[in-house]
């Protein structure tokens, strides 16, 4: 496995991997290449998009981190990290979790961001487990969501 910033052309297998994990768990989301593109690729206060790569080159999961800004729709503290994981089914506890994550505290840490939030439904248990697992602390919960946060630096 390895791994690269994510690219335009990313979105199209991005998105499948948005579509395996909602057939798999049922999870209800936008998933279509155009969404992906704009939330994770494109998106203005991206920091870092990275994609993990199997050894055919394909997507099989991705790992956003962008700074919060006011009004950011979790509730996340402006400035801030917001990080959004996304692996494929069949591929977890892999490593491939794990890789992402190294890629996007350095882009956090390079970034000078402080915190990192993570936002996990609080039945997406797999999710929890793993923003605990890389040491993320719950900060707050609310509407059935978990908020998690990772302290990158005291600073």
């Amino acid at each position: 496995m390895r791994t690269r910033p994510a690219v335009a052309g990313d979105a199209e297998q991005m998105s499948a991997v948005l579509r395996a994990i909602i057939a798999a768990y049922g999870r209800e989301r936008p998933s279509d290449p155009d969404f992906v593109l704009a939330t994770y690729i494109a998106h203005p206060d991206r920091v870092a998009c990275t994609v993990a790569l199997d050894d055919a080159g394909m997507v099989v999961g991705f790992q956003s981190l962008r700074r919060a800004r006011p009004g950011d729709p979790y509730g996340t503290p402006d400035g801030w990290g917001s990080i959004g994981t996304h692996v494929a089914p069949g591929v977890g506890r892999k490593g491939v979790g794990t890789t992402l994550f190294a890629v996007t505290l350095q882009a956090a840490s390079e970034a000078g961001i402080g915190r990192i939030d993570a936002a996990i439904r609080d039945d997406n248990l797999m999710g929890l487990a793993y923003y605990e697992a890389r040491g993320f602390r719950t900060h707050r919960t609310e509407n059935g969501v978990v908020h998690k946060v990772y302290t990158v630096s005291e600073s």
